[in-house]
């Protein structure tokens, strides 16, 4: 039995169509390769809207061809071209990385992953992730960007006395708002929406933090009956209060194969389609969500940092904080579940 309303197909058709228009800027003048599969509702409902948002575009199965048909089709296209991926867990082409492969080329790529992770009710709520407002992805986006870059510290605060504190001014933030012009590749995973960056000096990040969801060691959303307060010493998770078994195992696994959980990225989240009550069960996914999330462990590709070796990077887990407000230098910039800049 279906779990989507007739309107779900019309509302993704919009919602893609704006995300052509104005986030990718494809026309006419270029062609569209969509690469799609039959497995899940919500890979249909979104295969159809790019039927109806696309009507000349190329559009091929993954499951029904040969990967050299896929790997041709890519291979026929020109640079500015467009490929949307609509994949029920993830394509596989031998070792190929299709995203990356395809920006090499010069191409604009629309990337939808794992969207098995999100059925039901879920998938109604990734079709309101997809809605693209560029005055607000973009003025707030890049006012938040501005304001960290500019920033000599500050603090996120997680109530109930729980506060973060930065000490340290930011790593260069970085932007994922559908506003490509000064950047080299057109496109990502979808949904968009963030700002993210990290202390500069990684050991001047001290306090308490209310964690409200983390991923599990399957990337799915975990959330523990009551908040998980972490306990944070020098960028390093040093303790957590009210603990439950798999967050002890993440936290575990961390420590097995890098030492210590250091705390590295500070997220802005931006879509206002996933909030604390609202959400999807894919942890990718739902790091877009309006608000403040955390990366454990030393991974992070975006930020160099001297203290680690990339081999010996393994682990960067997304934590989301319980966010009654989020400072700096002072001013708040993050109140009542809204970006305020």
């Amino acid at each position: 039995m279906t779990t989507f309303p007739p309107s779900a197909i019309d509302q993704a058709s919009r919602n893609v169509a704006d995300l052509l228009a104005h986030a990718i800027g494809h026309g006419p003048a270029h062609r569209a390769l969509v690469v799609f599969d039959r497995r899940s509702e919500l890979n249909a409902v979104l295969t159809e809207a790019y039927r109806r948002a696309l009507p000349d575009g190329t559009f091929i199965d993954f499951d029904a061809v040969a990967p050299e048909a896929v790997l041709a089709a890519f291979a026929d296209l020109a640079p500015r071209d467009l490929v949307v991926l609509v994949q029920t867990t993830s394509f596989r082409l031998n070792e190929y990385r299709i995203r990356m492969e395809l920006f090499q080329r010069g191409l604009k790529v629309i990337e939808h992953l794992h969207l098995s992770r999100m059925p039901g009710e879920q998938g109604l709520v990734y079709i309101d992730a997809l809605a693209y407002d560029p005055a607000y992805f973009r003025g707030t986006g890049h006012a938040l960007k501005a304001r960290l870059d500019r920033a000599r510290g500050g603090v996120v605060d997680s109530g109930d006395g729980c506060e973060l504190a930065y000490a340290s001014p930011f790593e260069e933030a970085k932007l994922n708002i559908g506003d490509y012009s000064a950047m080299k590749n057109v496109g990502g995973l979808f949904p968009i929406g963030e700002v993210f960056t990290e202390a500069r000096d990684l050991e001047a990040v001290n306090g308490r933090v209310r964690v409200f969801v983390f991923g599990d060691t399957a990337f799915r959303v975990n959330r523990p009956a009551e908040p998980i307060t972490m306990i944070v010493e020098k960028g390093r998770v040093v303790g957590a209060e009210n603990s439950t078994p798999a967050f002890d195992e993440m936290l575990g696994i961390i420590r097995a194969h890098e030492g210590d959980v250091w705390v590295r990225e500070l997220g802005f989240g931006m879509n206002r389609a996933f909030t604390f009550e609202r959400t999807v069960d894919d942890i990718g996914t739902y790091e877009r969500m309006c608000g403040v999330h955390l990366s454990l462990g030393a991974k992070h590709g975006q930020y160099q940092k001297p203290q680690f070796k990339r081999k010996d990077a393994r682990y960067h887990v997304d934590v989301f904080a319980v966010t009654e407000g989020v400072y700096l230098d002072g001013e708040r910039i993050y109140a009542d579940g809204a970006w305020t800049v």
